[in-house]
């Protein structure tokens, strides 16, 4: 009964937000205030807790998708905004958030906790409405992205300070700091041996014995081995997951990884939105209703007056700090874990505690109606700019539009040998992994895919392809492949290897723009040969043959039916 309600909810408010424009976050955080346990009416469970935690390993798998996308080299060039950008949000909020709330508290070590904590943002929100809008690769995109991770950073030490703050905890951790530097760097080390060797040598040989389910729990096993390392470190697990995708975003079966991972991703995430939704109090905001809206228009208030000039400090236009402010200003869900371990060491009281976490998810429930209007402040200080580079920052930063191959064998060598040779960027997918070695021998783009795996095509950012080429011979799965595109991704033109003539009837009418009979053209090619050869003008044989392709082998397949008939 319980799944039965939350299903329905769910479902009616993600596709009633998403109707109105105010996309899928917005309606699973309503929804898990309707199903939680503070509102009136039928609930699904009243452990919160609980299912928040377990809803966390969402935020794992979304931490390891971003890092499948970023690369090393790119992080490095980020360098400036992480440690520069990310490290000055911190501390500047953090002490305005602690002097707002010195003002209303005796404690100078709860004013210092609750300002550094809710100093930090929401990583799963924030990089969900990135990816939703397609902006991770823009520069707002990038600029919010390092501003996060430092945040992520920051969690390890503001872990360590709850228990130096309280009166009643024991303050040595029973480790000498060299015993605890020595862990870390053990655990980073297992961590670059297991993403770097061990991982892409077992999916090898189980994509080479085509052992697919072993695949998927091979690469869970992975992501969730390196929170838990990080974990027992002392880090975030979100981080030890963001590694270990960075670490495999080298990887020939990158593509492949992700399109397996996205569906639990999904599910999680939302599943993560939802528990948020059930953990705001209604009834403490309705027993305080000015503290709660005061505090919270406060907290939101500080973020925005200290970001946008730190933004505009390090370089960016004003339209992209404006959209970096208003991405940032809400508080995270790391604060759930810091305000509970102070509640259970008595750094702060119950009353603190439960108006806490009620801040920090009134301020997530504002992130998608403050990033609208973050957008239309921003598109506005775009239009006074002239001339300047990141002017059309509100669009995807697309990259160059390539072409698809899907399947390497040696028709798709060859499509690719002209392409690479013609300057045309383009990316091969093969489920072979001697195709694969053989492609990257070539020094062509070849990645470990299924190409009619519609997570597949959605990763490998199919809508900005210019064109899909199909050359696998299962007639089957370049069917479905060819519905698939056509339904998903019209714009796209498709053009598609096939055997004969009766099979190029059936993908072009499952949508394919153009189909080419294997054995029909190897057949004109010998044709257009002979003619040659005894005499015929070439200009006429080039024109024959065009003809007969223009009219659909028209002339060939009547010649055909005759014989047939014979």
């Amino acid at each position: 009964m319980s799944a039965l309600l939350l299903l329905t909810v769910t479902s009616v408010a993600v596709a009633l937000f998403r109707h109105v424009g105010l996309g899928s976050v917005l309606g699973l955080l309503v929804a898990g205030i309707i199903v939680g346990p503070y509102s009136p009416g039928p609930y699904v469970t009243a452990h919160v807790a609980d299912v928040r935690n377990f809803t966390e390993l969402g935020v794992v798998l979304l931490l390891f998708v971003i890092g499948l996308e970023m690369k090393p080299s790119r992080l490095w060039s980020m360098r400036r905004y992480l440690f520069g950008l990310g490290s000055l949000q911190i501390i500047l909020t953090g002490l305005a958030i602690t002097l707002y709330v010195s003002m209303g508290t005796d404690s100078w070590k709860t004013a210092l906790l609750i300002g550094l904590t809710l100093s930090l943002s929401s990583t799963a929100f924030v990089m969900q409405l990135l990816q939703e809008r397609g902006e991770l690769a823009s520069k707002h995109g990038t600029g919010t992205f390092a501003i996060l991770l430092m945040q992520d950073l920051a969690v390890v030490p503001l872990l360590a300070l709850v228990p130096l703050l309280s009166e009643t905890a024991a303050i040595a951790s029973g480790k000498l700091l060299w015993e605890q530097l020595l862990i870390l760097g053990g655990m980073f080390a297992v961590l670059f041996i297991f993403g770097l060797k061990v991982v892409p040598a077992a999916l090898e040989w189980l994509a080479r014995h085509d052992n697919r389910e072993a695949f998927l729990m091979v690469v869970l096993l992975a992501v969730f081995l390196a929170a838990w390392a990080m974990h027992q470190a002392g880090l975030s697990m979100a981080l030890g997951a963001f590694i270990m995708g960075m670490l495999l975003s080298g990887s020939t079966y990158n593509m492949q990884i992700r399109a397996l991972v996205e569906p639990y991703k999904g599910l999680l995430m939302s599943l993560f939105f939802v528990a948020v939704g059930m953990s705001i109090d209604l009834g403490e905001l309705t027993d305080r209703p000015l503290d709660f809206i005061g505090h919270t228009l406060v907290l939101i208030g500080i973020k925005l007056a200290i970001l946008f000039p730190l933004a505009l400090a390090f370089g960016y236009t004003r339209g992209n700090s404006v959209r970096i402010t208003f991405m940032l200003a809400q508080s995270g869900e790391f604060g759930f874990v810091l305000f509970g371990s102070a509640l259970v060491l008595n750094v702060i009281n119950e009353s603190v505690f439960v108006m806490a976490i009620a801040v920090i998810s009134l301020t997530m429930l504002t992130t998608p109606l403050l990033v609208r209007l973050g957008d239309k402040i921003a598109h506005n200080a775009d239009r006074k700019l002239k001339n300047s580079e990141e002017a059309p920052a509100t669009s995807v930063a697309i990259e160059e539009r390539s072409v698809i191959i899907g399947g390497y064998g040696r028709v798709g060598h060859t499509v690719a040998t002209l392409l690479q040779a013609s300057g045309i960027p383009f990316v091969a997918f093969d489920t072979n992994p001697q195709h694969i070695k053989r492609g990257k021998e070539s020094g062509h783009s070849v990645q470990y895919g299924d190409i009619s795996d519609p997570e597949l095509l959605s990763s490998a950012h199919t809508e900005r392809a210019s064109l899909v080429v199909l050359t696998i011979d299962q007639s089957s799965t370049v069917l479905r492949t060819v519905s698939h595109l056509r339904n998903i991704y019209p714009q796209v033109p498709v053009i598609v290897r096939a055997r004969d003539l009766e099979a190029c009837a059936h993908l072009l009418k499952a949508g394919a723009t153009q189909a080419f009979p294997e054995a029909v053209e190897a057949s004109l090619r010998l044709g257009a040969e002979a003619l040659k050869m005894v005499g015929a003008a070439d200009e006429n044989v080039e024109l024959l043959m065009q003809g007969v392709r223009d009219r659909g082998y028209q002339l060939v397949r009547e010649k055909s039916k005759q014989d047939s008939h014979l």
